[in-house]
């Protein structure tokens, strides 16, 4: 149903650096790049974007936004987790599994947005 989702960012090189090494580790590369926007995807056709705010101010965080990017395993929500936080992310909370029903790590990217890397645990 989502076909893209956009984070502001203040700084579009250092943001731009931040997501081409994490998602990269998830399969996806640069769909396409302008002056205030850049997306990034891969085969399924949805899309993950950065910009500059369109009416010119500074970006701020949504108090309550979370973006959560689903994954194959519980394996690679812990990779995608420490590789975020080795890229200067901040921990937002563990890997681990949560209400029984997700995988989770949570991280806040260089401007401090939250995002989300989970997977559903697979029921008997």
């Amino acid at each position: 149903m989502i076909g893209y989702t956009m984070l502001g960012t203040r700084d579009m090189d250092r943001a731009e650096q931040f997501y081409n090494a994490l998602l990269a580790e998830m399969g996806c590369g640069q769909l396409f790049k302008a002056d205030r926007f850049i997306a990034w995807g891969d085969d399924s056709g949805q899309m993950f974007c950065i910009c500059y705010p369109y009416d010119g101010e500074e970006a701020t965080v949504g108090n309550g936004v979370m973006i959560a990017l689903s994954v194959a395993s519980a394996e690679q929500v812990d990779a995608l987790h420490a590789k975020a936080l080795e890229l200067g992310a901040t921990n937002e909370g563990e890997p681990g599994p949560r209400m029984d029903t997700f995988y989770c790590g949570y991280i806040r990217d260089l401007d401090g947005n939250k995002l989300n890397f989970f997977t559903p645990l697979k029921t008997q």
